[in-house]
């Protein structure tokens, strides 16, 4: 059967599609802004035409499209980082936010579909973009109505919002998915998995401390401040130290440091992951700490952040992988925490013609 020629815009680091030859999908072109991303993007997928630029310039629209016509291409993926309007109201006088149209940045693949014969269309993206308003014809509409008013006639529209947690990856991350396909074809919506919790997912890697090392790659832990691990050898499994009343995480100055409750927080061995962001790197951020083993005098083993190769395992990314030389730990966990799992794409992309 013959691939599906598709393209790829706002494609990042290229993390998501990292199982795409896993399905009947070809991604011969790609978009992305930012030059680091984009090269990144092509050292995993070095078969695929890269153009760095802005979206937002006629130039980069005319050569996305031209590639489109140059390949045959059939499909687009679109995953616009987009503001929006989280309310109608007083944001609606904010003239400066209207007229910058990178806060709407949706609009612009609506002219690259209007100027190609696309066959599908997948555009994904965090839940809350369902319920932001965007300009359209001097109003500002949800996706789901401007969708349905320029393309239902032409395209099925499927809208849902799918938890990788439910479709084999051992995290919880609910992603907004936007399918559209041509009326004469198929493409169902993937069936659900059963979930794989952390002691299934990463219980058998060998336990680690602060900035120690093992044989294992890219199973090294981050070194950690002495008082944010104090406190987390003292805070159990599922627990924050935030709430604890002796060892609780401290400035320099020794003073306490205040947060929510799900800061400096423990994760559960029996439930899957909680969503891997871009601030996966630090214990201080939401759902971080690794969740940890009672030891015999008491306290907690696995005082820190997971490592990057239980970052991978719970994002659905090979182990295996490798990254550009001189990658730092951030720039891998940031395009990481931007990313749809790669596992969901894929499960996403399974079922087109079915």
């Amino acid at each position: 059967m013959n691939k599906i020629k598709a393209i790829s815009l706002f494609a990042s680091a290229g993390i998501g599609e990292l199982l795409i030859d896993q399905t009947n999908i070809d991604v011969v072109g790609a978009n992305e802004l930012l030059q680091k991303r984009a090269e990144c993007y092509s050292f995993f997928h070095p078969n695929t035409e890269m153009y760095c630029g802005d979206i937002t310039e006629e130039k980069t629209k005319d050569y996305v499209v031209n590639m489109a016509k140059k390949y045959n291409v059939k499909m687009l993926i679109a995953t616009p980082p987009c503001q929006g309007f989280s309310t109608l109201g007083k944001n609606k006088v904010q003239t400066q936010f209207v007229k910058d149209r990178r806060n709407f940045l949706i609009l612009d693949v609506f002219e690259i579909i209007d100027k190609h014969d696309f066959d599908y269309i997948l555009i994904e993206n965090v839940p809350k973009f369902l319920e932001m308003f965007f300009p359209y014809e001097d109003d500002f509409f949800k996706i789901n109505d401007i969708l349905t008013n320029k393309y239902s006639e032409e395209y099925n529209i499927d809208i849902d919002v799918l938890n990788a947690k439910d479709y084999g990856v051992p995290q919880s991350r609910a992603r907004a998915i936007i399918k559209m396909y041509k009326k004469n074809l198929n493409w169902s919506m993937p069936i659900s998995q059963k979930e794989i919790n952390m002691e299934e997912a990463i219980g058998h890697l060998p336990s680690l401390e602060s900035g120690c090392e093992s044989d294992i790659k890219w199973h090294t832990a981050k070194v950690q401040n002495d008082r944010a691990i104090l406190a987390l050898r003292h805070t159990p499994t599922g627990k924050s130290a935030i709430m604890n009343e002796v060892y609780y995480p401290k400035k320099e100055d020794g003073s306490r440091i205040k947060g929510f409750h799900n800061t400096f927080k423990r994760m559960v061995w029996d439930q899957p992951c909680h969503a891997r962001t871009t601030f996966s790197g630090s214990m201080s951020s939401h759902n971080n700490v690794h969740p940890g083993r009672l030891l015999e005098d008491g306290t907690y083993s696995d005082a820190r952040v997971l490592t990057l190769l239980e970052t991978f395992i719970v994002s659905s990314i090979p182990s295996n992988i490798e990254f550009p030389k001189r990658s730092s730990d951030t720039f891998i966990r940031t395009v990481i925490g931007e990313s749809i799992p790669p596992k969901l794409l894929l499960e996403v992309l399974r079922t087109i013609g079915r």
